[in-house]
């Protein structure tokens, strides 16, 4: 037994379970065992990678390896229970492995700089700082090719960002474009006929009769051009209308005295400045509103041709081309022309006659407007929408009646018999007897200085009446003599005078009635100043008072 070898047996250690920590119940709790991954780790730690492997040094360490191990088995239980499993498993394999990688790249750099032999050469310390300089043309041509190549890339940059806008322009245009046909949509009628957007510039919705149809078509303004800059007053919006409302127009309304010979008359052409467009208004809105005035114009001058036609008169109304003449009073004429502009070159020239004054009646144009718009009102009122959809046409009232409706001639009495050329030329009438009542008045108030004649007008008148208040008064004498006060009432074709104790004096149209009329009151109011019997001495007056009252009765007054 005891000269026989000794033999190696290998205890292992239990499985127990270390106890960690002890709590005061007795409790103990136990550290967890190591995983394979974090044992075998653990072994790989206690590789020496600076040991050879030769296998004397194995057979001669082996002893030794066995007496440091044993040792180590505390030091590495303990170490056991501080790891951390965060640690890379491999760490000193990755560190070895890294400083071999180091200095391969440091040989292989050592290599190539050894290779090149220009890297080798040695620069002498001193040297001539002339012969380094370049040629200044070299230097100029180096330059200007790198301004060269800066400038491409630039012209380049700035295509791309020009390309970028103009899309962000076109993309906006459209935008633009919706948001105006929105806007034009608002405002005038519009609809929608296989690819086209048709509008209506007629007043058919609000009862005219008109039979133009009045039509304009919308499209998309594409004149501009992409690489310019856009103007401020684009609109990517535009429209067509017919070119016979294409232009201004408007109804001109005059009186003259002399009539010209028929054979003269022919096509009036007078013009006016173009109005300028309001800040912030849309060109098609212009557009689109002087194109339905010219309608409106040329609907009112249509149904003034059909009642001159039409009416049965003395002395019967002239239609000639753009023309209507009337004759309100004898030798008067009442002219209503029908103005239309269309812009062009030819149209535009100055006429060589002699410009003559403006006697258009501006009142009585927009009274012309007035009357068309009041006309369309009731054929608008007149015509109502039967009930049920299903049921015939008509007017309500006729409807229901049924077998009680009215004929023919009650239908006739009942309408308005008083056409639209009618009243034109009753108001034509009012207003050149009030200007010549208002001449008179004037003329023999600058001609008498005394007594002194005044003229109060009232605002307050009407289309076919007007009124004003004539005093006759001497200055400084008011309580010898009362003031004469007359109130002239202005019709259509008479005056009629009403007097302070209320008699009323009818006067026709005639400048001369009403100017012996006036003239006698002026001599009514004299007479109180100059009695016959007495003498000059005896006068209530002082003889140049009486003088004047005599001089100015004898040169104004007709024996």
């Amino acid at each position: 037994m005891s000269g026989g070898p000794a033999v190696r047996i290998s205890i292992e250690s239990s499985c127990e379970k270390q106890v960690q920590e002890v709590a005061l119940d007795g409790t103990e709790t136990y550290v967890p065992p190591l995983s394979m991954s974090q044992n075998l780790a653990k072994l790989a730690q206690r590789i020496d990678f600076s040991q050879g492997s030769d296998s004397e040094e194995d057979a001669g360490e082996g002893e030794s390896r066995d007496r440091e191990w044993s040792k180590q088995e505390p030091e590495e239980e303990e170490g056991a229970v501080k790891f951390q499993p965060s640690l890379w498993p491999w760490d000193s394999v990755r560190n070895n492995l890294r400083s071999a990688l180091t200095e391969m790249c440091v040989l292989h750099d050592v290599l190539s700089v050894v290779k090149e032999k220009k890297y080798m050469a040695l620069d002498p310390v001193s040297h001539d700082p002339s012969a380094a300089k370049t040629p200044q043309m070299f230097q100029l041509i180096s330059k200007k090719k790198s301004l060269a190549t800066a400038a491409q890339i630039l012209l380049k940059g700035a295509e791309r960002l020009s390309k970028s806008v103009a899309e962000n322009q076109e993309n906006r245009r459209q935008r633009d474009f919706n948001s105006e046909l929105l806007r034009l949509r608002s405002q005038w009628k519009l609809r929608k006929v296989g690819d086209k957007i048709l509008g209506d510039l007629s007043y058919r919705s609000a009862g005219s009769l008109f039979p133009h149809h009045g039509t304009f078509e919308v499209i998309k303004n594409t004149d501009i051009d992409l690489d310019k800059k856009i103007p401020e007053d684009y609109c990517p919006l535009d429209v067509q209308i017919p070119s016979d409302l294409e232009g201004s127009a408007y109804i001109k309304v005059s009186i003259q005295k002399q009539a010209p010979d028929i054979g003269d008359l022919g096509t009036v052409n007078l013009f006016r400045r173009p109005q300028k467009n309001k800040a912030g208004t849309q060109l098609w809105h212009v557009k689109l509103e002087a194109a339905q005035n010219v309608l409106l114009c040329k609907e009112i001058f249509a149904q003034l041709s059909r009642e001159a036609v039409q009416i049965k008169s003395q002395i019967p109304h002239i239609v000639v081309k753009n023309q209507i003449i009337s004759q309100p009073f004898p030798g008067l004429q009442l002219s209503i022309s029908l103005c239309h502009s269309t812009g062009d070159k030819k149209n535009s020239r100055s006429s060589p006659e002699k410009p003559k004054p403006d006697d258009h009646l501006y009142v009585l144009e927009h009274n012309l407007h007035q009357m068309m718009r009041e006309f369309h009102k009731q054929q608008l009122s007149s015509v109502v929408m039967p009930h049920p959809a299903t049921a015939p046409f008509g007017h309500k009232r006729l409807r229901l009646a049924g077998p009680l409706a009215y004929d023919k001639t009650e239908i006739s009495s009942l309408q308005q018999s008083e056409g639209l050329l009618e009243k034109i030329i009753r108001q034509a009438k009012h207003i050149f007897l009030r200007s010549r009542t208002a001449r008179t008045i004037d003329s023999l108030a600058s001609r008498i200085e005394d007594p002194q004649i005044q003229a109060h007008w009232s605002n307050i008148n009407d289309v076919y009446e007007s009124s004003v208040k004539v005093l006759i008064t001497s200055q400084g004498y008011e309580q010898i003599c009362k003031s004469i006060q007359l109130q002239l009432n202005i019709g259509v074709e008479q005056i009629r005078v009403v007097h302070r104790d209320g008699r009323v004096i009818t006067l026709s149209h005639q400048e001369q009635e009403l100017q012996d009329f006036l003239l006698s009151q002026v001599w009514m109011n004299l007479q109180v100043f100059e009695p016959p019997s007495l003498s000059e001495s005896d006068r209530c007056l002082p003889p140049h008072r009486c003088r004047s009252i005599r001089s100015t009765r004898c040169s104004s007054w007709p024996k």
